[in-house]
């Protein structure tokens, strides 16, 4: 019997793709913690204006591939997608270990938003194939622990960096990747649950004129753009807190980056860990009584970033930022590890990669605007009119999924 015709193999598939998202946000994520150490050799770093424009242009980049990644998951193999982006932005990590200028910070981040931006859509959209009954929510929030986990280790890059230097923490959690992508080709299986024709496969290579039909189908949804709006509304803080939240811990009191990095990461990722393990219990259990518990279940974790953006604004205590940190990350792992199932309740399966691609587009462009401005803001004073914007962002949002968002199945076919 073939590996991948085992009745495990679908949650083989999930613990591969854990590590994978581990190493995604591992590698993008550390250079948030590592500017205090960085700044020695590369002294542009010292300004938080550069800095945010350093953080959003990975963020751009990755943003505007996300629609075209996804467009190709769906008529490609994802199999190698996943490991090709994973090969590439390992490289990079590793690379950024020999960097002497900020031009070329500049360079290997974008490369690198290049290369991440083609993992996400292909890696949701083959776990929702491989677990399409009651246990999809449960598979994509393990698949998304992975991101946590990430964030969490990432957060100890400044640890490391302090240990040992910045160049080699980078080098080393490159290497890491590269390796791993060999284990990949030798274990990870395409799963597609609908025909791609040679010819459309030939033209996703060099024509993207084909996939305007399932944009049609993305676009004339009403429900998808509910999605791509509150998708957008919950990344203004969710990449704040992650880009800027270890600097806004340590700026406010006064605590050095080696221990804010990890304290602020840990907080918020570690909670997200747990957010994602309780939304996917609770959506599947919800979803079996009535198909809008996978909805009910990402609005009550939207509902809980609201007082904790206000506390994380206005709090200024070590207690208040780890309390308002828990409670932003539970809200966000419960909301995250429902996206690829409330699609699924509306779009068909391919269509999803592209759905997602989109979804990311729209949430990582809100991502790079925040990141930037936020720099700006914290330069002139204005923080507070930043994190106001964003909690009325999030209140709309939950408004408009639950009035918006009635699905009439849990995976919708055609």
């Amino acid at each position: 019997m073939k590996l991948s015709e085992k009745k495990a193999y679908p949650w083989l598939v999930i613990i591969l793709l854990v590590i994978v998202s581990l190493l995604n946000y591992l590698d993008r994520q550390m250079l948030s913690t590592m500017r205090p150490f960085m700044m020695e050799d590369i002294r542009e770093l010292e300004s938080y204006t550069n800095f945010g424009r350093l953080m959003a242009i990975f963020l751009w980049i990755y943003a505007f591939l996300s629609p075209v990644s996804g467009m190709i998951a769906d008529r490609l193999n994802r199999k190698w997608l996943i490991v090709g982006s994973l090969f590439v932005w390992s490289a990079v990590t590793c690379s950024m270990g020999y960097v002497k200028s900020i031009n070329t910070l500049y360079v290997l981040r974008a490369l690198m938003g290049i290369s991440e931006a083609f993992y996400i859509p292909a890696a949701l959209s083959l776990a929702a194939d491989y677990h399409q009954g009651s246990t999809r929510s449960r598979a994509i929030g393990i698949l998304t622990s992975g991101v946590y986990l990430g964030q969490i280790f990432g957060g100890f890059g400044a640890t490391a960096a302090a240990a040992t230097s910045w160049q080699f923490t980078f080098k080393a959690f490159g290497l890491v990747g590269v390796l791993y992508s060999f284990v990949l080709v030798g274990l990870l299986r395409e799963k597609k649950t609908y025909d791609v024709h040679k010819s459309e496969q030939l033209s996703a290579s060099h024509d993207l004129k084909q996939s305007l039909g399932g944009l049609s189908v993305l676009l004339t949804n009403v429900a998808f753009w509910v999605m791509l709006y509150y998708f957008a509304a919950l990344n203004l803080p969710g990449w704040t807190t992650k880009n800027w939240l270890p600097t806004l811990l340590s700026d406010s009191l006064g605590m050095p980056m080696e221990k804010a990095g990890p304290i602020a990461t840990i907080s918020l990722a570690l909670s997200s860990f747990f957010g994602v393990f309780i939304g996917g219990w609770v959506s599947d259990k919800w979803a079996a009584k009535t198909l809008k518990g996978r909805v009910y279940t990402s609005a009550t974790g939207l509902s809980m970033i609201i007082p904790a953006l206000i506390l994380m604004n206005f709090g200024h205590s070590l207690g208040a930022a780890v309390i308002s940190a828990a409670v932003f990350g539970i809200g966000f792992g419960m909301y995250d590890t429902n996206n690829m199932p409330i699609l699924c309740q509306f779009i068909p399966s391919r269509y999803r990669a592209t759905g997602y691609g989109l979804m990311n587009f729209v949430g990582i462009a809100a991502g790079a605007v925040i990141t930037t401005e936020l720099g700006k803001a914290m330069e002139s004073g204005y923080q507070n009119l930043i994190f106001i914007i964003m909690t009325a962002s999030v209140v709309l949002a939950v408004a408009l999924e639950l009035k918006v968002l009635n699905p009439k199945t849990l995976d919708m076919t055609e």
